[in-house]
């Protein structure tokens, strides 16, 4: 019985698209992030995960992990808000959210929607922190 389980939750997983690193050269996985993913395929077991570690372009440490963009598409999103299904990813990482994390950009989508705009979006670049706007040099 507990094989049969395992092989069927196996063969759900392979079926699922997980693309780990949307930037390409980024390094390698570090524990923030590895726990990003864990703690988003727990909670929402996703279809599509795709998790980009955008702290290099801040004004940050080399190999920070304070800065994310993360698509979750789920049939858990299914009949959900905007608004609940932010609060889902929020609460599946509260831990990172109150400690290393320091911005995510969240888009969580139903399979339909992922299937009319497959891409995870893009940040605009960072201004450092100050009140500069993207005309001043």
């Amino acid at each position: 019985m507990l094989r049969g389980q395992l092989v069927r939750q196996l063969v759900s997983m392979a079926g699922r698209v997980c693309l780990s690193r949307a930037s390409a050269g980024s390094g390698p996985v570090g524990p923030v992030e590895a726990a990003i993913r864990a703690k988003l395929e727990q909670a929402l077991s996703p279809e599509v995960l795709e998790l980009r570690n955008e702290s290099g372009g801040h004004a940050v440490p080399p190999g920070s992990e304070t800065h994310f963009r993360v698509a979750v598409v789920s049939s858990r999103f299914e009949g959900l808000s905007p608004l609940q299904r932010h609060r889902l990813v929020h609460a599946a990482l509260a831990e990172e959210l109150a400690g290393p994390v320091h911005a995510l950009a969240i888009q969580a989508r139903t399979p339909a929607q992922w299937k009319e705009n497959p891409q995870l979006d893009t940040s605009p670049p960072c201004l450092g922190g100050s009140k500069k706007t993207r005309e001043t040099p």
